[in-house]
This record gives structure tokens, sequence and C-alpha cells, in this order.
């Protein structure tokens, strides 16, 4: 299988349920190995980089918004936001705070995620995987548990994001993702199809 993610591109991967789809995901994050063949980032070979190395890529170029949000319950949405950012000696408040006002949720960064909405939700999970400016950002079924309208205003921020260089890759089953996006692929069985 060759795929190449391009800056200022939205990829959507549609697929059935057990086609590959998350698995892919996972390769293309540096969380799971490819059993043959290489993934590269930026045209740098990465499969065969330490797992300190591999975490250094993932926390500094790659950003993630995973389909149950993985927003920590005690945290505020700007504290979520910052998250990444932790073991950094810079204070990232105010980014995160400019990110999460980005996103519509300017009136939201001292709620807790029992305080917002499951649009809220995924719009911090955008914000928190935008905060180490990534060239990459990966999203598993980012309108999977959002209504039409949100879902739509969720997609217009990926594709602002995607506007401003970051290359977004997004697996999913729902067609909305497919009508915002740029391309369009298609995996069945580990097969992917243009």
């Amino acid at each position: 299988m060759s795929f190449t993610v391009e800056r200022g591109e939205v990829t959507a991967v549609m697929g059935p349920s057990g086609s590959g789809k998350s698995t892919m995901l996972n390769m293309l994050g540096l969380l799971d190995d490819p059993t043959t063949g290489s993934v590269e980032l930026l045209g740098e070979p990465v499969a065969d980089l330490s797992a300190a190395e591999r975490t250094d890529v993932r926390r500094e170029r790659v950003g993630f918004v995973f389909q149950d949000f993985h927003l920590i319950p005690t945290l505020s949405a700007v504290e979520n936001v910052r998250l990444p950012t932790r073991f950094l000696d810079a204070d990232y408040t105010d980014r995160a705070a400019d990110l999460l006002t980005r996103v519509g949720l300017g009136d939201r960064l001292r709620h807790t995620p029992d305080e917002l909405s499951g649009g809220q939700k995924q719009r911090v999970a955008i914000a928190r995987s935008l905060i180490n400016k990534p060239d990459v950002l990966l999203a598993d079924e980012p309108t999977g548990n959002l209504d039409r309208d949100t879902g739509e205003a969720v997609l217009d921020e990926i594709n602002t994001i995607a506007d401003g260089g970051v290359g977004v890759v997004a697996v999913t089953h729902d067609e909305l993702v497919g009508e915002y996006a740029d391309r369009t692929v298609e995996l069945i069985d580990g097969v992917l199809h243009d």
C-alpha cells in the first residue's frame, strides 16, 4: 500500500469496519509498526526509530483527534488542551486559550468535560491536537459522535487547519467527511482504492 499525505490537504479514508482504517491511522501516528514496508514523515523514514525517538516525533509533529476524545474529566478545557505540553518549559496557557477561542469555545475555557456537549468535547480534542503545531493531524471518526450541524462545524475547522499547511487524515464511516475532504480513498480488506 502506498499512501501520501500532503501539507494543506484533507484526506478522508473510508471503509467498512475491520478494513484496517484504525491500523493504518496507528501506523501513520507511529503507534504501530508495519509488518512490511516503511513509514515516512515529511520524507524521513520513521519506522526504525527508537521508542523514545518515536515519542518525540509524535509529540512534536503529529496531532491526534481520538473518536472518544480522551479528555481528563477533572481538568478544565484549557488544562486538557495544555496537557501535551506539560513536560515543556514554556507556559502554553495563552496558546491553549487562543486555540479554544478559534474553535468557538472561548467562553468555555474553565468548563470540565461533564459541562460540555459532545460537539464541544470534540472541539476541545481538536484544539489539544494543535497545541504543538503539528505537521500532520490524524483524526479517528472526527464526526462520529456529532449531529450533522456540529459535524459540519468541526469539518469546517479541520479544513481551516489544513489551509494553515497541516496535512489531515480522517478515517471515518461518515460520508459527510468525504464531502469536506480534498481527497477520499477507500480501504477495503487492507487495500487502498482512490
